[in-house]
């Protein structure tokens, strides 16, 4: 396990571009507004031969009530518990104010290191001017520009001081990604929540609530996952602020990024071309796939045909995505909701299934024995040979004679029959022909 190196301030003193500056990309939104950076992110760094873990957190405002400052709030408790450093970012440019005063005190309740870290402070006169900061109590206090970069190396020297002593690096082992993607309000946040049983994101009733893509671990069942809470997608001409193309474009990221995408529907609201395209785009990437019905408790009238008319809509709708497998639960409730990392696992599993030569071509050949290839200008279309290249995901190549000869509807049957014999439940198949 990495030390953890942890990031708070009151709101807009810079905390996104110093995480950034630290991590050395864009990886936080960075915008005016106030109040943009309302999950924590993590990301990892090194230096001085350390590496550790940078949690950049929520603007702390302990005397706001309102339901989203209250989740920043326990965000950053949240991550001040799960620290090792604790840097606390201020505004050379606006000074000391109230809120400032607020946070240093919440720190010195804390038993670990706190570095005063003074931003903006990209040129002389505003280096000697952050010295007023020691009245916040603190010993440590580094001027930087997170922008520029100035002072952040003698700041890191110091970071790396406190971290404390590496233990034995265990094996490293390559950990499956399970990304929740979907429309906003449809329950990713709650999910998350229910499986990790721990405040990991802010859950509110506001749609858009998760702005950034939020990572954590989970150990279920002797395995380890590592879960994506992402934003909601919006409808792309919906999206018109930056904040909101910044977190369409990481929740694509983080599609790209996992091993399995689960999309969640809300069952009350139903399934519509924005699911579509999410899950277009998944499959475009050779993910896993899953399709969640979240809010079932609140289905009326519900049943086992119930059920199966959603599928049927569904699968109606996106006749090419017909072996992605659906499941309904309520997150709120709780209800069946670990059956989704145990269906995970199975498309995790199908996703490495690897079908040897020989099985291959003797199905290969009874299914041309079945349907055999069409004629092409006179001539007989053949498979010669054909096998697995790649697993993790599936690849499958065909030798042929004339391969732009083969129709797309023959295609899709050879890609039916694949999955009625060796299954890949959830699972985006790529076949290649090539001539033999």
């Amino acid at each position: 396990m990495l030390p953890v190196v942890s990031i708070v301030g009151r709101p807009n003193v810079g905390k996104s571009t110093f995480f950034n500056r630290l991590l050395g990309k864009r990886k936080a939104i960075v915008h005016d507004e106030y109040g943009v950076t309302r999950d924590r992110h993590y990301g990892e760094t090194f230096w001085n031969g350390r590496d550790f873990s940078v949690i950049d957190t929520g603007g702390y405002l302990p005397d706001d009530m309102n339901v989203m400052t209250v989740g920043i709030r326990e965000q950053v408790h949240i991550a001040l518990e799960e620290s090792d450093v604790i840097l606390f970012v201020v505004d050379v440019e606006t000074g000391i104010n109230t809120l400032d005063k607020s946070v240093a005190s919440l720190l010195r309740e804390q038993d670990k290191p706190v570095i005063v870290v003074v931003n903006k402070a990209d040129n002389e006169e505003r280096r000697l001017n952050a010295s007023e900061f020691y009245e916040l109590g603190f010993e440590d206090l580094y001027p930087i520009s997170s922008i520029s970069g100035m002072g952040t190396g003698d700041l890191l020297d110091k970071v790396t001081e406190y971290l404390p002593s590496e233990s034995e690096p265990e094996p490293e082992i390559e950990t499956p990604k399970l990304a929740f993607i979907g429309r906003p309000n449809v329950g990713k946040s709650s999910l998350f929540n229910a499986l990790l049983k721990d405040e990991r994101a802010i859950v509110t009733n506001i749609a858009g609530t998760t702005r950034d893509s939020l990572n954590s671990h989970l150990n279920y069942d002797g395995r380890d996952y590592i879960l994506v809470d992402t934003a909601g997608l919006r409808k792309r001409t919906k999206v018109k602020e930056n904040i909101e193309f910044y977190s369409t474009v990481r929740t694509e990221k983080a599609i790209r990024e996992c091993d399995v995408a689960i999309l969640l529907v809300d069952a009350m609201q139903g399934f519509d071309a924005q699911d579509k395209r999410v899950l277009r785009e998944a499959e475009k990437f050779n993910k896993g796939l899953i399709i969640v019905l979240n809010k079932w408790d609140l289905v009326p009238e519900k049943d086992t045909n119930t059920v199966r008319d959603f599928e049927e809509y569904i699968y109606t709708s996106v006749p090419q995505l017909s072996y992605v497998p659906i499941i309904t639960i309520s997150a709120l409730n709780k209800q069946r909701v670990h059956k989704v990392i145990d269906l995970a696992q199975v498309v995790i599993d199908e996703r490495k299934k690897e079908i040897s030569t020989s099985d291959f071509n003797d199905f290969i050949d009874q299914m041309l024995g079945e349907k055999p290839l069409p004629m092409k200008r006179g001539r007989q279309l053949k498979i010669t040979y054909a096998t697995q290249v790649k697993s993790n995901p599936p690849v499958f190549k065909f030798f042929m004679n004339s391969p732009h000869d083969l129709p797309p509807n023959y295609r899709k049957y050879i890609e039916n029959k694949i999955r009625q014999r060796f299954g890949f439940i959830g699972v985006p198949i790529t076949m290649v022909f090539r001539q033999k």
